[in-house]
């Protein structure tokens, strides 16, 4: 098929982790574009294929995004509009992005996945485990904000020790983000300062916090003004090991993943992104 002047062949994804299997096999056949469209799910399993591949070097991610959150696309500037988006593919402007990996436990064995976005163990990996499990059909900000408001009727704060690079502590939280980009849950303003190109991920601890405050706070999440607040701490590493002594969920970008243990390290200017 064309479009645009670009001759390209498509392929449907037919279930969780199929967009992993499609993205390695197109870039390992030479394809210079494997174009993920969908939202920060598909973007996810397209960019573990193009990685796990062995082509990365020669293939370039393409981002059309038609999902619920976008947050990928957002914190690269790509635009949201389909037509605009194919556009950046014929315009020969490439990003070459840091790339995240994580750890954790699934079904008692160690796994490890890729991400571009960010990642977290603890209440947001709680809430996507609950969008996965329930609200996961309606679209933008709504799923989080259903999530969320299901995970906190009975989440508790985890006892963790926390380490950052060379620094290591124990304290309880409520949650742990590794952020790559700025945004998560479409459109939150979770690491305003966060840079998909600094060799670096912003990583906020939210220290132990009551529900309701909890609640009060999350509204300043969109602005990024959360950043001020007394009971949330930001660093910057590149490498974060997490153990925490109740079970943990872990996620990246926005798919649930397992548990913890979980550790996180980056890998600079990895991928070749469409901009």
């Amino acid at each position: 098929m064309q479009y645009i002047g670009l001759s390209f062949d498509f392929a449907y994804t037919e279930g969780i982790g199929h967009a992993i299997e499609l993205a390695k096999a197109a870039a390992g056949n030479g394809y210079r574009y494997v174009v993920a469209v969908g939202g920060d799910g598909t973007v996810h399993e397209v960019a573990n294929g193009i990685l796990s591949s062995g082509g990365a070097k020669e293939t370039t991610l393409g981002v059309v995004s038609t999902g619920t959150g976008g947050d990928f696309a957002r914190s690269l500037g790509i635009p949201r509009q389909y037509e605009p988006a194919c556009s950046t593919l014929v315009a020969n402007r490439q990003s070459r992005v840091d790339v995240g990996v994580v750890e954790y436990m699934r079904e008692g064995q160690k796994k490890q996945r890729y991400f571009v976005n960010g990642a977290g163990i603890g209440f947001d990996a709680a809430v996507v485990e609950n969008i996965e499990r329930s609200v996961k059909h309606f679209h933008g900000t709504i799923p989080y904000v259903l999530g969320l408001l299901r995970t906190l009727v009975c989440y508790r704060n985890k006892s963790a020790t926390i380490s950052t690079d060379n620094k290591q502590e124990k304290t309880r939280i409520v949650t742990m983000v590794v952020a790559n980009g700025a945004y998560f849950g479409g459109g939150m303003k979770v690491a305003p300062s966060a840079d998909l190109h600094d060799g670096e991920f912003d990583v906020m601890v939210v220290r132990e916090l009551s529900k309701l405050g909890l609640l009060r706070a999350f509204p300043r999440i969109y602005k990024g003004t959360h950043i001020t607040h007394p009971r949330v701490f930001m660093n910057k590493a590149s490498e974060i090991s997490v153990e925490t002594q109740e079970r943990a969920p872990v996620q990246a970008d926005g798919e649930f993943l397992g548990e913890g243990p979980a550790s996180f390290r980056i890998i600079p200017a990895v991928l070749s992104v469409a901009v």
